[in-house]
């Protein structure tokens, strides 16, 4: 991986204000349900990950589009306040912002979520986005704003991204990736569910991935740089209130490690333990750490 750099992080992507109640078992129809708790608070993989990147002592930058409205303003609002630069958000008043009603289930440790879909992600040509684009130390990227990155006009040569491909991203490619961070359900539906996750991480190296943190949930992650091997990180023991955010903070904390100076294997062990922890609140934020990245290698 690269040098250490403190110069900015711009997360580019998906920024949603959620409404979170907490209930012993999913409600039936028609019926009332009383909610152990509930919590409105901002989410959205690149914006939560931008937050955890700021709380572990990163420059953070978030870029998106939101509407005009409160749900836009309260997003930016708890951004700010977070330390995260949004100076490239667009605030486009003919969209509204994304929302999310999510009901999680203390019973089954599960969630569902109702969503109001994200505005598509886009910048003018030359304005403040293009500016964090050119000096950014890493780019960091969920799958609604990989294609803003990858067609951007004028993206420098040997920009250093991060891709969260968690989700499915039409015709990605990992190719000239520095830091490709899919699921193993990704990959298995990418590359075939019968492979080991280590074949899988082959792949993707094949493919053209420089590194490759591969996340499992409950069974922790797999590693992998270029010319060297695969190596298992154990998940972080955790006591579970959502596990709602917990792979977008997982993504803003690895990067930040990464960007920080930590080899590869222990920015994974890092964003693990923080992901862990932010499955102690509620909603995918209050819960992430403040904390100092150690330069010192962590044991896993």
């Amino acid at each position: 991986m690269p040098q250490p750099s403190t110069g900015t992080l711009l997360f580019v992507g998906c920024a949603t204000l959620d409404s979170i109640a907490l209930v012993q078992d999913y409600p039936a129809a028609d019926s009332r349900t009383v909610a152990a708790d509930f919590a409105t608070a901002g989410g959205g993989p690149a914006a939560t990950a931008a937050v955890a990147a700021a709380r572990a002592g990163a420059n953070a930058a978030f870029a998106g589009v939101l509407g005009t409205d409160e749900e836009g303003d309260r997003i930016i609002h708890g951004l700010q306040a977070e330390g995260v630069d949004t100076s490239a958000v667009v605030r486009d008043e003919d969209v509204r912002t994304g929302a999310s009603v999510i009901v999680v289930s203390k019973a089954t440790e599960s969630r569902a979520i109702v969503t109001r879909p994200v505005p598509p992600v886009s910048f003018p040509a030359g304005g403040r986005f293009s500016e964090l684009l050119q000096s950014a130390a890493w780019v960091h990227t969920d799958h609604l704003g990989w294609n803003a990155v990858a067609n951007a006009a004028g993206r420098p040569a040997g920009l250093m991204i991060s891709v969260d491909a968690g989700n499915p991203i039409p015709e990605f490619s990992p190719r000239g990736i520095a830091l490709y961070v899919p699921t193993i359900e990704r990959l298995r539906a990418g590359y075939g569910a019968d492979l080991s996750p280590e074949a899988l991480l082959g792949k993707a190296l094949d493919d053209g991935a420089s590194a490759v943190v591969a996340t499992a949930g409950s069974d922790g992650a797999w590693v992998v740089e270029r010319g060297g091997e695969p190596v298992h990180v154990p998940a972080t023991p955790a006591t579970i209130v959502s596990t709602l955010g917990a792979g977008d903070v997982y993504h803003g904390a690895l990067l930040a490690a990464v960007a920080a100076g930590l080899p590869l294997v222990d920015a994974a062990v890092f964003a693990g333990r923080t992901a862990s922890a932010s499955c102690g609140g509620l909603d995918g934020r209050s819960a992430i750490p403040h904390q100092t990245i150690n330069p010192v290698p962590a044991s896993i």
